[in-house]
């Protein structure tokens, strides 16, 4: 773990609820897909946990959803402004028991972190099948970033006003997979463990 100042590059609405911020700053202290950082807000007594949903050399992206007064705070931030960011947060994904052709399934801002993961996924040379899973069609976020590196994204919609109606368990059914990587709320975790047939891990929103 290691504090860090990063400057905002940019920050932009995606839905109406979910952005996404862009940070330069070093990034060395990042162990790979699925960690998450701590961002320090003015006025705020709490850091905010977010999950990386990329980053390079010198660059960072996280996406997050506006859910209280701390994101509201967030959302607000300019290009330019500065930030005080705990690094080096999580576990991680563990790229090594992938197998061949993984399927990488998210829910809502369970989505972000499964990106960063696809791109190492595909670099190693994996299959490697997305399901994206949102309410509704006004929720649909980073679909085209997702299907510009994966073999194949499947979205759903519960009310089915995009793609396939339903829960990402009923995209699953169509899907030939090695092993499970997914981060999303426990009722669709719950639901995806008794639907897979092989194993995976499972990254909580909590």
């Amino acid at each position: 773990m290691k504090e860090i100042i990063y400057k905002i590059e940019s920050n932009v609405a995606l839905t109406d609820s979910v952005y996404k911020m862009v940070m330069s700053g070093d990034t060395s202290e990042i162990g790979g897909a699925g960690q998450f950082v701590n961002i320090k807000l003015d006025g705020q007594y709490l850091r905010r946990p977010i999950s990386i949903c990329d980053y390079d050399e010198g660059s960072l992206t996280v996406i997050y959803k506006v859910v209280g007064g701390g994101t509201e705070q967030m959302s607000r931030l300019e290009a330019g402004q500065k930030l005080n960011i705990l690094v080096g947060l999580g576990n991680g994904y563990d790229l090594s028991l992938s197998g061949d052709a993984p399927v990488l399934v998210g829910g809502g801002v369970g989505v972000p972190p499964l990106y960063k993961l696809c791109k190492l996924l595909k670099a190693e040379g994996k299959k490697v099948t997305v399901i994206l899973g949102f309410n509704t069609a006004s929720e649909i976020f980073c679909e085209k970033e997702f299907a510009d590196i994966a073999d194949r994204v499947i979205v759903t919609t519960v009310d089915g006003s995009y793609g396939v109606k339903g829960f990402v368990t009923n995209a699953l059914a169509d899907v030939d997979y090695t092993y499970v990587y997914t981060c999303g709320p426990f009722p669709m975790l719950k639901a995806l463990a008794a639907a897979t047939s092989v194993s995976g891990e499972y990254s909580l929103e909590e």
